[in-house]
């Protein structure tokens, strides 16, 4: 936490700076930025989850806590309006007094519609960032979510912090704490409820604190990209697993997956160990000046040779890319950057302006198509599936020839398999923080 503390300065002056140059670009004296509100369940007393403003989050690590604002110029101190309020139904927020509140000059707002009070009172300069347009406007506000401030800081939300890079190393040691103790549970025969609650027992999380739903999955299950549903009961024959899930770090993201064979033997063992060296190959080809998108394309080139070199498809590796028979087998794309938000913004930037980055022909399910740079970080998730819908696709083409339907009917009682670490890229080398952990 020393650590974390003594970083956080240096976090705080660069979205000082950045806020003040877009400011400067738009004629605008300051951002109100609004962490959120509770969202009450139609016919209801109960709220949803809440999920803060990533905007908000990016300048403290306040996850937990709705009706708060910033306002921030760039040069003064941020103002931080900090909801406490009186209530004895739900536990009351404590006082800010952790590493970054000396950051911040601090005032509590005991009831919501009272945070007009606390705001500039001209606020004909001032942009509001965040989700609730109707709360914006009630209270005055005419610039709302302004397009280049949100692309400005998107695409620079890219560049992380040495703070942030701490945050991410954390949420990766935690999924992997998770992961451990999810892959123990399925040798040992569990159901993928059993497995689902041994990883929130290791990561200290609930479903609620999860940057996502965990995707796990047994069996032919592992064929469904998200998979949610958790069977309670477990299969009579225990063939794969496929777990894709994260953890949370003050508002931070880990993003992993990992497949599994109960026999650690045979065909789809060997398949698995394929896409696990595929994968690796691919973390190694990130480097800074290359388009994300041309590592997807290489991606499709590494799983025709898994195609090929297994016999599934009767082709070589070329004609299978040329004839788009990948797409069945892989039809996401390669990952997506990783921050704030597990898909996080700035992905399909050119600039700061906003300008379109384009994916390469013929692959429209990117997540990313950016120019890699150091300190920005990636997942990278290759799969290989035998998916019911696409299959049946592919049978009614002509390419229904090439195919070797009997081992695909050997294969799809086992899913699907997905790798995925998560990569700091810095400018001489690539960091695994996935890896460095020692989860295979």
């Amino acid at each position: 936490m020393d650590k974390l503390a003594a970083l956080y300065a240096d976090h705080i002056a660069t979205l000082q700076t950045r806020t003040q140059s877009i400011l400067s670009l738009e004629g605008l004296e300051g951002l109100v930025i609004h962490s959120g509100q509770a969202k009450r369940q139609f016919l209801d007393d109960m709220d949803y989850p809440f999920k803060v403003n990533p905007h908000f989050k990016a300048w403290l690590p306040v996850i937990e806590n709705p009706h708060c604002w910033l306002v921030v110029n760039g040069t003064d101190k941020p103002k931080l309006i900090f909801y406490r309020p009186v209530d004895f139904w739900h536990k009351v927020p404590d006082e800010p007094n952790d590493f970054w509140a000396e950051y911040f000059d601090i005032e509590l707002l005991l009831i919501p519609d009272q945070v007009e009070k606390h705001l500039p009172y001209d606020k004909a300069k001032y942009a509001y960032i965040g989700e609730y347009l109707e709360v914006a406007r009630a209270l005055g506000f005419n610039e709302i979510n302004p397009e280049p401030v949100l692309n400005y800081f998107h695409y620079h939300r890219a560049y992380k912090t040495q703070y942030e890079l701490v945050c991410l190393r954390e949420a990766n040691r935690l999924a992997v704490l998770g992961h451990e103790a999810a892959k123990k549970a399925f040798y040992a025969g569990g159901a993928e409820y059993d497995i689902q609650h041994a990883y929130l027992l290791a990561t200290r999380h609930t479903e609620n604190e999860m940057p996502y739903g965990n995707i796990v999955a047994l069996n032919e299950n592992c064929a469904i990209l998200h998979y949610t549903k958790l069977e309670m009961n477990a299969p009579q024959t225990s063939r794969s697993f496929l777990i894709d899930a994260g953890a949370s770090f003050h508002g931070y993201a880990a993003d992993i997956t990992r497949t599994y064979d109960f026999n650690q033997s045979g065909m789809f063992a060997e398949l698995i160990a394929a896409v696990n060296e595929l994968q690796l190959t691919l973390c190694a080809g990130l480097k800074p000046g290359l388009k994300y998108g041309d590592l997807h394309v290489q991606c499709h080139q590494g799983i025709a040779q898994i195609l090929s070199d297994f016999g599934i498809v009767n082709l070589s590796p070329e004609q299978i890319v040329e004839k788009k028979i990948t797409s069945t087998f892989f039809p996401h794309g390669l990952g997506h950057h990783l921050g704030l938000q597990v898909h996080d913004m700035g992905g399909f930037m050119a600039d700061e302006r906003g300008t379109h980055q384009p994916a390469p022909e013929g692959h429209p399910f990117l997540r990313c198509t950016r120019i890699v740079e150091a300190n920005q970080v990636f997942t990278i998730e290759p799969g290989l599936y035998f998916i019911d819908s696409l299959l049946a696709e592919l049978a009614q083409t002509e390419n229904t020839q090439y195919i070797n339907w009997e081992k695909v009917e050997a294969f799809k009682p086992f899913g699907g398999i997905r790798i995925e670490d998560n990569i700091i890229v810095h400018a001489d080398h690539n960091e695994n923080m996935t890896r460095d952990l020692n989860l295979a």
